[in-house]
């Protein structure tokens, strides 16, 4: 068999947008993704749906799979013939162990590849407000692993001469660290900042001196994953502030999923700086659709899209069938205006269900089975023109993506996300209910709370109009006073 190939991948600290294109480019394309415990999993939903992912998370305070168990593992599969992507958060070659597995492929005479990523020491200080050098305040940089108090190696003397100086993972010894500083020359008063999960929505910052940095860490319970930044050049982070500045910073949101296609509601509550989880992750196959079919579907007076997935698996089969769209005489309707935006990336126009007339002739094309479709579409006839399927592999990953700071909001965007929640949430083994009772509850609209109602819940926020523009209104409007 021929061998394969592994790429170590560096995935960023943690904010899904820093990874590389050709990064990402990798992950699209793999056979087998060994993924670590700190990168963001929502990197894993580019992956292929045959990609198999194995999680090789280690924490510094339990036993977890071994270092060699995960060489081993690297080895193993591209002996397979697979194309292995090891993803790492951060930068692979920055405290990553890629030269350690990259020398266990080398042994084997495996091919490897190595395409960094940005290292979260200088992308969480920047997120925290401090460039981790400037002409003025900093002209040189040092990374130090902050993990083990007793190793005798690290150049102290060397290291307060640096005028910025980044520990990773140095929070349990963060006392020795300041001990170790100031015995060696640098001065108390020194500026120090902890960030901890850096990049994400949750990242949290503490800012001290060298003489009280330990206490003010202390008082705010901060942890690992944390980077601690010591220098001048923090005193910049008053005016370089950005991200901590979003309106939407420090809030963590959970959107419950009901299809394939990018979330709006999503993307919007990223942009203002919030930490935005989705779930279920979905997959979609085309539904076999014959000529004759689709012809004779052309001649009902209205079809209505139930999804943008319908909307594209119709679309695609009549190009499949060389049928020319310019046949389509029906009036079409949508249940959305994401499902309107597709219609319209094809050249089509639409409108919403609710200006729908009752006269005519009509077709529903839905993304389930006939017998899970919704009343609420209407009494005519109905085709599947593609199928969707919750993606099980997000299972095992759910209760991952909920470590840390609690949600704080849970969004539906229609009935069917509630239902999808509930089912699914339950089955990766995830309180729902409870996750429910500690959160804020938004709802796009009324039908939507009315199925919340249902499972004995009740929503705090729900627009007047259902849209995810007034939703996201809402949300960012709730503490202004």
């Amino acid at each position: 068999m021929t061998k394969g190939k592994v790429y170590f991948v560096g995935a960023g600290p943690g904010d899904e947008g820093l990874i590389t294109v050709k990064g990402q480019k990798e992950i699209e394309k793999a056979d087998v993704i060994l993924y670590d415990r700190l990168l963001n999993p929502k990197l894993l939903e580019a992956a292929a749906f045959d990609c198999e992912l194995i999680y090789c998370g280690k924490t510094p305070y339990a036993t977890g799979i071994s270092q060699g168990e995960i060489n081993e593992l690297l080895v193993s599969k591209a002996l397979e013939g697979h194309r292995v992507v090891r993803l790492k958060g951060g930068d692979p070659a920055v405290f990553g162990r890629v030269g350690e597995e990259a020398e266990s492929l080398k042994d084997e005479g495996i091919p490897f590849e190595v395409i960094p990523g940005v290292t979260s020491s200088i992308a969480a200080s920047m997120y925290a407000g401090v460039p981790v050098t400037h002409r003025d305040y900093g002209r040189s940089f040092a990374m130090v692993t902050g993990h083990d108090q007793t190793k005798k190696d690290i150049d102290w003397n060397g290291l307060v001469s640096i005028d910025t100086v980044a520990f990773y993972m140095g929070v349990a010894n963060l006392r020795s660290i300041r001990k170790n500083l100031i015995n060696h020359g640098k001065p108390g008063n020194t500026p120090a900042l902890v960030i901890q999960w850096g990049t994400y929505g949750r990242q949290e910052s503490v800012e001290g001196t060298l003489d009280d940095i330990v206490e003010r860490v202390s008082g705010r319970s901060l942890g690992n994953p944390a980077i601690t930044l010591v220098g001048d050049i923090i005193s910049l982070r008053g005016k370089l502030q950005w991200f901590e500045r979003k309106p939407l910073y420090g809030q963590r949101f959970l959107v419950a999923r009901t299809g394939t296609a990018k979330s709006a509601l999503a993307e919007a509550l990223y942009e203002l700086g919030g930490e935005v989880m989705e779930f279920p992750k979905w997959n979609a196959e085309k539904v076999k659709i014959e000529e004759s079919q689709l012809l004779a579907f052309l001649s009902y007076d209205r079809i209505l899209f139930t999804s943008p997935e319908s909307v594209h698996g119709f679309l695609d089969s009549l190009t499949e069938q060389a049928i020319d769209f310019r046949r389509i005489s029906s009036k079409l309707y949508v249940l959305s205006r994401k499902s309107k935006k597709a219609l319209q990336q094809r050249g089509l126009t639409a409108e919403l269900k609710s200006g729908m007339p009752e006269a005519g002739t009509l077709l529903v094309v839905g993304d389930r089975n006939r017998d899970l479709r919704d009343p609420a579409h209407g009494d005519g006839d109905y085709i599947q023109s593609i199928a969707k399927f919750v993606d099980e592999r997000f299972l095992e990953i759910f209760p991952r993506m909920l470590d840390g700071k609690p949600v704080g909001t849970v969004l539906f965007s229609n009935r069917h996300s509630v239902d999808m929640l509930m089912q699914y949430g339950n089955k990766a083994n995830v309180d729902v209910e409870a996750l429910l009772k500690q959160a804020s509850i938004g709802v796009i609209g009324e039908s939507t709370g009315n199925r919340l109602q249902d499972y004995g819940f009740t929503s705090d926020m729900m627009p007047k109009e259902p849209s995810v523009e007034q939703l996201v209104d809402l949300i960012v409007n709730r503490n202004v006073f």
